[in-house]
Formats: structure tokens, C-alpha cells, sequence
């Protein structure tokens, strides 16, 4: 059994982890059931140990590759996943994430349709507050279980809280620390929630929320600058990867001042010897505006589009 599941039974049994209000104990026959349902999941998760990533030089631009001519446009229905196989809302979600806790285990580990019955008719939308109760929690079972396996985090808003566990490498243990609508304000505020963490690599991208909701240039930049330095300091031993803002196709944030912007953020990740990924080119199209096969509704990204933000993550991991 893995370190996350032990961890995580150990974590059920002090009622540290929610769970269902059962309106019966269960019997020794259902103990039985549960148990070997989570051994075999934390079986099937465990990961090999052997070898490290060799991360990017500190203060290294990187640029992403040139988009591969095989992406076309398909109609948007097309973009949207099946409800019957993986969460399709926030209330779905989070409902499959504590119930992957509740089985000892994270879901960043399982297949996208896992815990069907837990999540399917979710449909109460969470507060900010419960989801940094989840991922105060999904850090605390990852840095009690890690052991000497390998660790990435992802932080940021909605692109990446939506990230498709199936795109993650497996070689590594991965903590989504994303959350939908959330600012640089709100992420530096909890950017502590895995400080007791020890990954190898942060990949964080985040900023178009808060220019959504009126932030100058400036206060993003001044930002990510405090996020970078609060990583360094917390995680010396990781890598840290700034990723550019990416091109919308609304008509309120100019592509150009996105552009600017993300000039001066590669600036700042240069001197603070972080890592600034530009995604510029794999994004926009020939007027500068997100590729319309890539996203969904302009803003957020469709499964084509999480196909090449995975193109640009897989050769700096």
C-alpha cells in the first residue's frame, strides 16, 4: 500500500477527512469490502521512485514549439466531456476529489470517470473556502505520503483546476492547486496551503482574472513577483515555472496588452531566476487571438487546447 493511502486511511480514521453520514455502522462484511477497495486503488497508484527531473536552468525563457498543423477545429460540442464520464462542474469536482480521499488516495491518481456515484448528481456550487479546505487537505495527505517520490504542483485559476488528470505524465506524483475565478491576489494568500510539500517543480499560471476584474498591468506583475519569491523561499530546492498569460477572444482584454504584459513577466521571472514559459505562439492565431479550436467560450481552454499546454509542459518535466 502507498505511503498516500496510509496516510490517508490514517487520516479517515480521526475523521480528519470527510465522509458520508452512513444510517447504519457497517458491517464487518462492508469493513472488509472498503478495505480491499482501497488497497487495491492505492496498488494501483503506486509509483517507482527511481530517477529525478532535471529541471530548467533559473532564469531560462523558455519557448514552447510551434503548433503541429494535426490540431483542427471541431464545433465546440465536441469540447465539452461527456457528463456521464468525468466531472463537468465545480460541485462535481470536488465531490470526486473528496471522495478519492476518502478511498486514500488523490485524484490526480485515477481515471477521470472514478467515484461516478459520489459526484454525478453533485450540484451545489462550492464556495472559495471549500475548495482551500480541499486543498489544504490534498497537500497535507501528499506531504505526509510522498516519501521519496517525485512531485509537481500546479498552481492557478480555472485553467489550471481543469487541467485532465489523463495529461499528466505519470511518473510523478501531481497537487492540483487551482481554483476557478481565483486571482494572484487570492493564490499568494494561499500559496502556504502546500508548504509542507516538497516538490520538485511549481508550474504556476494565473493573472487574467484579475485583469478581468479591473487590475492595472502593474499590481499582476507586482504579484506574480511576490508569488515567485514566496516559492523560492518555501520550495528552495524546486523549479519554478511561470507560464504567459494566454490570448482570449474577448473584446475586453486587448491580445496586445496581454502581449506587453507578458513581456514585463518574463522580465521580472529573469530577474527573480525563475523560469518564464511563453505560450504565445502555440496559442494565437494570425491576429494574435486564442485559437478558436482551443478554447470553449473564448477564455477557458477545450480539450485541444490542454493537448498543447501538455505539448509545452512534457519537455520541461
Amino acid at each position: 500500500m502507498s505511503n498516500f493511502c496510509l496516510i490517508a486511511a490514517s487520516l479517515m480514521s480521526q475523521g480528519q477527512i470527510p465522509g458520508w453520514q452512513l444510517a447504519a455502522p457497517e458491517s464487518p462484511v462492508q469493513r472488509s469490502t472498503s478495505s480491499a477497495a482501497i488497497s487495491h486503488l492505492c496498488d494501483a497508484s503506486a509509483l517507482s521512485s527511481k530517477g529525478r527531473a532535471r529541471p530548467t536552468s533559473p532564469g531560462v525563457e523558455v519557448h514552447a514549439p510551434e503548433p503541429s498543423r494535426r490540431w483542427k477545429a471541431v464545433p465546440i460540442a465536441d469540447f465539452a466531456p461527456p457528463r456521464r464520464n468525468r466531472p463537468g462542474s465545480g460541485s462535481q469536482l470536488l465531490q470526486q476529489r473528496w471522495a478519492a480521499l476518502r478511498a486514500g488516495t488523490i485524484y490526480t491518481r485515477l481515471a477521470t470517470d472514478s467515484f461516478r456515484d459520489a459526484w454525478l448528481n453533485a450540484t451545489e456550487q462550492p464556495t472559495y473556502e471549500q475548495w482551500i479546505s480541499l486543498l489544504r487537505q490534498e497537500a497535507k495527505v501528499v506531504a505526509t505520503g510522498q516519501g521519496t517520490n517525485r512531485l509537481s504542483v500546479l498552481v492557478g485559476d480555472s485553467l489550471a483546476m481543469w487541467f485532465p488528470v489523463e495529461r499528466l505524465s505519470s511518473d510523478r506524483y501531481w497537487l492540483n492547486q487551482g481554483i476557478s475565478g481565483d486571482t494572484t491576489t487570492g493564490i499568494l494568500d494561499r500559496l502556504s496551503l502546500f508548504d509542507s510539500t516538497r516538490p520538485d517543480a511549481v508550474h504556476v499560471m494565473a493573472g487574467i482574472n484579475d485583469l478581468r476584474r479591473g487590475a492595472t498591468d502593474a499590481e499582476v506583475v507586482s504579484n506574480l513577483t511576490k508569488i515567485m519569491r514566496q516559492i523560492k523561499q518555501t520550495h528552495p530546492d524546486a523549479a519554478v515555472y511561470i507560464y504567459s498569460i494566454l490570448p482570449t477572444r474577448l473584446p475586453t482584454l486587448p491580445n496586445d496588452r496581454l502581449r506587453g504584459l507578458n513581456v514585463d513577466i518574463a522580465d521580472v521571472a529573469r530577474q527573480e531566476k525563475v523560469t518564464f514559459v511563453n505560450l504565445q505562439s502555440m496559442f494565437a492565431d494570425d491576429d494574435g487571438s486564442l485559437r478558436r479550436e482551443l478554447t470553449t467560450d473564448g477564455l477557458h481552454l477545450s480539450n485541444t487546447g490542454y493537448e498543447v499546454w501538455q505539448t509545452a509542459l512534457n519537455p520541461i518535466l
